[in-house]
């Protein structure tokens, strides 16, 4: 880390560049991420199809849906994000959450026509789906799953893993994490032929719908190749099925993985094989999601480590998030942070050379005393996804492809600059105060006016001066 100190007169800041000094004046040539991912997080499929014109309009390659296999039928079918015991409206968003079988269409998001109305739509536009598909688990009630489903895995019992519907303790122990029923779903069997040949069906149909990538929830609790076997099990290998290495029983993968964008859900801890996971598809930045809310919360880059992604895997191979759906509805990890701190968040990891960034839809309607919004399964979440600020990074991060990045931060750590070569950067004050700042940067000499607010740096020798607003990120090319 190159650290060096300036004189910034009145303000008496100094400043640090984290990384990428040594290419500030490198041309277009080095690799990086550009694309961005919509979370349309509870959208309906026809939500989401009426809603393509403003998504391809935000700068968004990816829309992500939420599952999109038949579940279970929870709460009458209820339509409520989260009810309570005296609401009239009732529901629960997890339910989709828990498959009774694995065919296109439910009962929260629409039927299959739907989908691929919507993935129609989406390539009218440009962008692509990305569909979150669970064949870890069933529902908690596994007697629910359709009669179609046992018949094709060879019976009910063969369904599940041996050790299946038994709670996991140790969510560190290999064994226990891969075949061990987790917040009492019941874990499948992915490694009996019959079950992957039913699901590959599944993803096929996906893919023949116009769908262009999957994101593998709770993908930590599918087994590797040098994880323990299930009794059940002959080989770990429903990874090498799932990318198409491999056929299974004269069925793969109808399109080649690199041509789709897949990523797993493997949630950092203890004796997580990130690196393995990582041969395999793309994973997703838990710990460096973490890191980043706490230097939110803080309104203070120094308030957690941001300089490296506290990941082994390549950086090119993450996806980023400030929130995931889980941090704001499971356990409210999130859901306190106001939405202009998580823009600001956002911005910084869409300014980034590497990650594929996703931006997480938060109910329409939510405050944070409402985290549920509106409470209603399918509408459209809140505007903020169409924010100017959101839908400039995210043309800036397209304009910016090939550059080296150069993130500089303030002595106080509350202003941020993402340096992309000298082409661009993003600047970004993540403080409730205004700030006044001189950074170092490798933007060219010259005037440079923000198109969001309209408002002016001036970058002499290396030095950008200039004021930014609270919780305001300005857009410079």
């Amino acid at each position: 880390m190159n650290k060096f100190i300036i004189s910034i007169g009145a303000t008496a800041l100094a400043a640090m560049c984290v990384t990428g000094c040594e290419n500030k004046h490198q041309g277009a040539s080095e690799p990086t991420n550009d694309d961005v991912i919509l979370h349309a997080w509870s959208w309906s499929f026809d939500t989401i199809a009426s809603n393509m014109k403003n998504i391809a309009d935000a700068g968004f390659n990816y829309v992500q849906t939420s599952p999109a296999n038949t579940c279970f039928f929870g709460e009458d079918g209820g339509m409520a994000l989260y009810s309570q015991p005296d609401d009239s409206v009732k529901g629960k968003w997890y339910y989709y959450y828990q498959p009774i079988d694995w065919k296109i269409g439910n009962h929260l998001l629409g039927t299959r026509d739907q989908f691929k109305a919507m993935c129609d739509s989406a390539a009218k536009y440009g962008v692509k789906i990305i569909v979150d598909v669970l064949p870890n688990h069933t529902a908690v009630d596994h007697s629910a799953v359709t009669a179609a489903l046992d018949s094709a895995v060879g019976g009910h019992d063969k369904l599940f893993h041996a050790n299946g519907l038994t709670d996991i303790t140790d969510y560190n122990d290999r064994y226990q994490c891969t075949t061990g029923k987790m917040g009492g779903l019941p874990d499948v069997n992915t490694e009996n032929p019959d079950f992957q040949h039913y699901y590959m069906q599944y993803v096929n149909d996906l893919l023949a719908c116009g769908a262009r990538g999957f994101r593998y929830d709770t993908a930590k609790h599918i087994g590797l190749p040098s994880d323990p076997l299930d009794s059940l099990a002959e080989r770990n290998n429903f990874w090498d099925i799932a990318t198409g290495r491999e056929a299974v029983k004269g069925l793969k993968l109808a399109l080649p993985a690199d041509s789709l964008f897949i990523y797993g859900e493997v949630l950092q801890d203890r004796n997580v094989k990130e690196k393995e996971y990582s041969e395999y598809m793309g994973l997703t930045a838990s710990s460096y999601g973490h890191a980043l809310r706490n230097a939110l919360r803080a309104g203070n880059y120094y308030a957690d480590s941001l300089a490296n992604w506290h990941h082994p895997a390549s950086p090119l191979k993450l996806v980023t998030w400030v929130e995931s759906h889980d941090t704001y509805a499971n356990e409210h990890e999130s859901a306190d942070i106001e939405d202009a701190r998580i823009r600001e968040g956002y911005v910084f990891l869409a300014a980034r050379q590497h990650g594929t960034p996703l931006f997480f839809s938060r109910p329409a309607g939510s405050t944070r005393q409402n985290y549920w919004g509106n409470n209603l399964i399918g509408a459209r979440g809140n505007d903020e996804f169409m924010h100017p600020e959101v839908t400039a990074v995210n043309k800036f991060r397209h304009a910016m492809h090939g550059q080296p990045e150069t993130v500089t931060v303030s002595d106080n750590g509350k202003t941020i600059e993402v340096a992309r070569g000298d082409k661009g950067a993003a600047l970004i004050n993540i403080s409730d105060e205004p700030q006044t700042v001189e950074l170092p940067t490798t933007l060219k000499t010259g005037t440079y006016t923000d198109a969001v607010h309209n408002t002016t740096f001036e970058v002499n020798d290396g030095k950008l001066t200039g004021t930014l607003q609270p919780l305001t990120s300005y857009i410079l090319q």
